[in-house]
């Protein structure tokens, strides 16, 4: 299987760059083929242009600008996103990549009729999120009702793909976290990704 690996953090040693190489090795190591996209050291521009708000009804839509990331996105099977939690939601870069990236033609297609839009990443099998969040699991869940993953399964997943696999691997308190739990994170998340 092909996997694009998305990787939103600015630091490079941050832990979230721990866990990208953590699934990058439990890929390779499982013999799929891993395409790790950074999107802070590839220095993807995150705004949504003029011109791609203009057209976004056009047929077909316009993505010369980011053709590159486009191509890599429909030849993976799985999409693995790496990413902390800023605020209960995505870092800008990650949105701005899900703005543009999965854009009409790419992503879906609007209905002709008007009506809810059809799914087209069906090349896409697998979406797992790793992801940190500074705040408890009880706060996440039960107060702010868990919108990253709500975005993600119920939206990006099911708007955008078929029979996809969605799976969200999070590493609560991290800001307090010991060096044991993130371990053990690493660990969870190389047993998770070495199962595929």
């Amino acid at each position: 299987m092909r996997v694009l690996l998305v990787l939103a953090h600015p630091l490079p040693e941050s832990f979230a760059a721990s866990v990208a190489r953590t699934a990058r090795e439990a890929l390779g190591a499982s013999g799929h083929t891993v395409d790790l996209l950074d999107l802070y050291a590839e220095d993807f521009d995150p705004r949504l242009s003029e011109a791609e708000r203009r057209g976004y009804f056009n047929m077909p839509y316009d993505t010369s600008a980011i053709a590159g990331v486009v191509d890599r996105l429909k030849a993976a099977d799985g999409l693995v996103l790496v990413f902390p939690q800023w605020w209960f939601n995505f870092p800008a870069i990650l949105k701005g990549f899900i703005d543009r990236v999965f854009a009409p033609g790419v992503a879906f297609t609007h209905d002709a009729a008007g009506g809810r839009i059809v799914p087209q990443l069906t090349n896409i099998k697998q979406l797992y999120a790793l992801t940190t969040t500074g705040s408890p699991w009880w706060l996440v869940h039960f107060y702010m009702g868990n919108p990253v993953r709500r975005l993600l399964k119920r939206g990006i997943a099911n708007f955008c793909s078929r029979r996809l696999t969605f799976r969200m691997l999070s590493l609560h308190n991290m800001d307090r976290a010991t060096e044991a739990k993130r371990r053990a994170h690493l660990a969870r998340v190389r047993k998770a990704l070495a199962a595929i």
